[in-house]
């Protein structure tokens, strides 16, 4: 902790030794106020952290090394604004730390990434696939894993692809684990864009009964039209299991971390597949107001047989359905205000919740979210610096 308050004086005072050495120090502050309500009758409200962009400080900066070389670094420490603690107290660095080597056939990064998924939000939804009001954000989005190679390729006629390549890091007893695979392709030809994001996750061959692989999936597709943008897309993924916050409010392989890049394999719902349709539009009013709307649905599904025989049943009463409305207004180049309201239904055997980019500190669990239907409501304001 010590390191942190050390790192975060050196961001407040020393702005021209860090411009001196090529050095941008960065951040954002994001606070809402959230209200969730069940058809339970049970509601909650609370001051959380983090609906678009979650709290953070950065530092980034980039080397010419001349030949077409260049060095480039980052290092961004998550925070709970509303509380002024650390979003990960076990990390220093909890949302990225890596090094890369831009050249003229593409750029290497090596350490902690985000995900392809994460980072490819502002062509999935109006809300960039963040707030209460994404039904996307509901199921889950993989956001980072450790030691992570990667290469991004330069844009050629409108397109560009990206490999994610988690090292398991085997050794003395954890031999077994595998890679985490990411692939994505984004074709972006004004007004159009379309692309893929995937990732793959093996489970850990010494503890693994259920061979079943962590698969995530996601098409996407949006047109500019003027002033606005029509967006859809479709996710399949079995990365949904339950714990005692609701009957889908976990997850198989952690969306953030996860040890040795692998997971036990003991899960046995990973044979449960879903797939989620989502359609979203906006519309710019003026040059400072934008609005959009969202309707999403989480259908679950068996997909036929299991590889390891088990037969999960009927998954006809296991998916949710889900729509939101909201607005951002720009007070200035940086300072941003926002508000959605937004309506989940989930069905008998489902429980899903509202979530935002940091998971609110303030929501409901277990009965109140199982079958139910939340309504829920954000007002917050975002400041970059």
């Amino acid at each position: 902790m010590k390191v942190k308050y050390l790192f975060a004086c050196v961001a407040v005072a020393c702005p021209a030794f860090a411009a001196a050495q090529g050095v941008t120090l960065y951040g954002n502050f994001d606070e809402y106020i959230g209200y969730v309500r069940s058809s339970s009758g049970a509601h909650v409200t609370g001051l959380n952290d983090g609906a678009i962009l979650r709290s953070r400080l950065g530092v980034r900066g980039a080397e010419d090394l001349g030949g077409g070389l260049q060095l480039k670094y980052l290092l961004e420490l998550g925070l709970n604004a509303d509380s002024g603690t650390a979003a990960d107290s076990s990390r220093l660095f909890d949302r990225q730390s890596w090094i890369g080597l831009a050249t003229k056939a593409g750029e290497l990064r090596a350490g902690r990434q985000n995900t392809e998924i994460f980072m490819i939000g502002g062509a999935i939804d109006y809300t960039e696939r963040t707030t209460f009001g994404s039904v996307i954000n509901s199921f889950g989005i993989p956001s980072r894993y450790d030691n992570d190679l990667s290469w991004r390729s330069p844009r050629i006629g409108g397109v560009e692809a990206t490999v994610h390549y988690a090292l398991p890091e085997n050794g003395g007893t954890a031999r077994g684990n595998h890679p985490i695979w990411q692939l994505a392709l984004d074709y972006t030809r004004a007004p159009f864009r379309f692309g893929y994001v995937g990732l793959q996750a093996s489970p850990n061959d010494a503890t693994a009964t259920v061979r079943e692989k962590i698969r995530y999936h996601n098409l996407y597709a949006n047109y500019r039209y003027g002033q606005g943008t029509l967006y859809a897309a479709f996710v399949r993924s079995n990365n949904s299991t339950a714990n005692a916050n609701g009957n889908n409010a976990g997850t198989i392989l952690s969306n953030v971390s996860t040890p040795n890049n692998h997971f036990p394999g003991t899960d046995l719902n990973a044979g449960r597949y879903y797939h989620i349709w989502q359609v979203s539009a906006d519309y710019r009013i003026d040059a400072r107001l934008r609005v959009g709307a969202l309707y999403g649905v989480i259908d679950a599904r068996s997909d036929g047989a299991r590889s390891d025989g088990v037969t999960l049943g009927s998954a006809a009463q296991g998916g949710a359905r889900g729509a939101s409305v909201g607005g951002y207004y720009d007070l200035s180049r940086r300072t941003l205000l926002y508000g959605f309201a937004a309506w989940l239904k989930n069905d008998p055997a489902a429980g899903f919740r509202f979530s935002s980019s940091a998971g609110p500190s303030a929501n409901l669990a277990g009965d109140d979210v199982n079958g139910r239907r939340l309504t829920g409501l954000q007002l917050g304001i975002l400041h970059r610096f």
